[in-house]
């Protein structure tokens, strides 16, 4: 397996409260149906929605950044374990062929006041 890119993020979880408060349509423009049922279950949905946002931005730096950016190219889906993974489409998905990338790996927490992703992009 070969590292082809990294890429950390940070994200305020009282900005993204505050954000999807102001903005009604937010929820829907950024992330997944699947990722909105699983965040908005959560006691403090923020948190949740702050780290799958950190998740796509580390994700962007990972794959060296992209054009035609759509946030929903990029999700968090979850194996049976629980695990967070990432879900390519569109064109981060074109992104990551055209380097040879098969996977990105993610990782992500929550603290009181912040969430913090990692993302590694690999190839086999």
């Amino acid at each position: 397996m070969e590292i082809l890119g990294l890429g950390v993020d940070i994200c305020e979880i009282a900005r993204m409260e505050r954000a999807l408060g102001r903005h009604s349509t937010m929820r829907e423009r950024v992330f997944t149906p699947a990722e909105i049922a699983y965040c908005d279950s959560k006691a403090r949905p923020a948190e949740s929605y702050a780290g799958r946002f950190a998740a796509r931005e580390a994700t962007i730096k990972a794959l060296g950044g992209y054009r035609g950016k759509r946030w929903q190219d990029i999700s968090v889906g979850r194996a049976p374990s629980g695990a967070p993974s990432i879900v390519l489409s569109g064109h981060a998905k074109a992104r990551a062929d055209s380097l040879g990338v098969t996977q990105v790996l993610i990782t992500f927490t929550h603290e009181k006041s912040s969430a913090v992703a990692f993302a590694v992009a690999v190839c086999p």
